[in-house]
């Protein structure tokens, strides 16, 4: 089956190509983003593939269903950029990658955690510079330590293990609380109690219209006095102007993040050359008590060769008339 692959860098090139051996499809491979502006590139492929920043909105669908696309497979878990239900009136199948390695975003939530806590990224720079003092750099042992878990789903209960791992206190928040989660010792609270008694809260909650700034204003207020916030999620689960608020009245101990809610025209660029023009997002990168990271929680070779893999297995089952095989559905009542 023809596939354009829009959104593509070197390393999907490399993991699509090769996973692309025990399939045989032509791949066309397009570097910019999905848009109104770009869906005519895909005019003869019935197959499209698209990342986390594409848009793949009504307007969208309806040009890629009169070009002749019948299916849309996403490289990722996340679903929030389609709009589902105007692919299933354009009759657009849409599949997705529901899991490729919990592991990789759960090591990075992690990673982040322990940087702000030890203040690594701050650590490098002196050294670098020739600066061995310790002031300003004093951090906290994590044992003994409560975090909270926002979403315990495949990734949410891997950080589970991880945190438990350095004897944390685990508090969850969570719809479906799970039986891993409980035999780590994991307790399921209500968010005000999750919020109020965190040293540490961990995001790993999907985004949906009932997540949206799920982090806002009235949870910063109900959040532990200097507590650490870390979202390796999807960024509009946090209200990136109020999370600025909190920074400034030092009520926010300190932010990790590896999302951003207008992170669009921003990351899997290079714009070292240039101004950046967002300033809530530069006002973010004046606090010395923040670590950005550009959407790299899953960048791992496990996780991206997995990506590829079940990607290119939801076309083939589509292309065999057997539906992709990881369907997403738009939740329409009965």
């Amino acid at each position: 089956m023809r596939i354009a692959v829009f959104s593509t860098k070197s390393y999907d090139r490399d993991f699509i190509s090769r996973a692309n051996a025990g399939h045989g499809h032509e791949i066309t491979f397009f570097e910019p983003r999905l848009a109104p502006e770009t869906a005519t590139l895909a005019e003869g492929f019935p197959a499209v593939c698209v990342f986390v920043n594409d848009v793949v909105n009504r307007e969208v669908l309806t040009t890629l269903a009169a070009g002749g696309t019948r299916v849309v497979a996403l490289r990722s878990a996340g679903v929030n950029n389609v709009d589902i239900e105007a692919a299933q009136d354009l009759g657009i199948s849409v599949g997705r990658v529901p899991a490729y390695s919990p592991h990789a975003v759960a090591e990075h939530a992690a990673a982040l955690i322990l940087a702000l806590n030890r203040k690594i990224h701050r650590a490098y720079a002196r050294v670098r510079e020739g600066n061995f003092s310790l002031e300003g750099l004093m951090g906290f042992d994590l044992a003994g330590r409560t975090v909270g878990i926002v979403g315990t789903g495949k990734i949410g209960t891997v950080f589970a293990r991880i945190m438990s791992g350095f004897r944390c206190r685990l508090l969850a928040n969570d719809p479906f609380p799970n039986q891993e989660c409980h035999a780590l010792g994991v307790e399921y609270v209500d968010a005000d109690r999750l919020f109020s008694e965190s040293d540490i809260v961990a995001i790993h909650a999907p985004l949906t219209p009932e997540s949206f700034h799920l982090i806002d204003g009235r949870a910063l207020e109900r959040m532990k006095q200097g507590a650490m916030l870390v979202n390796t999620s999807r960024g509009a689960l946090i209200d990136t102007r109020a999370v600025i608020d909190a920074l400034k009245d030092g009520s926010l101990g300190s932010l990790g993040i590896d999302v951003y809610e207008e992170e669009a025209d921003l990351f899997f660029e290079d714009l070292s050359q240039e101004i950046i023009r967002d300033d809530v997002f530069a006002r973010l990168l004046t606090f010395p008590n923040v670590l950005v990271t550009a959407h790299q929680a899953f960048f791992t070779q496990e996780a991206v060769g997995r990506i590829a893999a079940t990607t290119l297995e939801n076309v083939s089952s589509f292309e065999g008339g057997k539906g992709v095989v990881h369907p997403v559905m738009a939740d329409r009542p009965a």
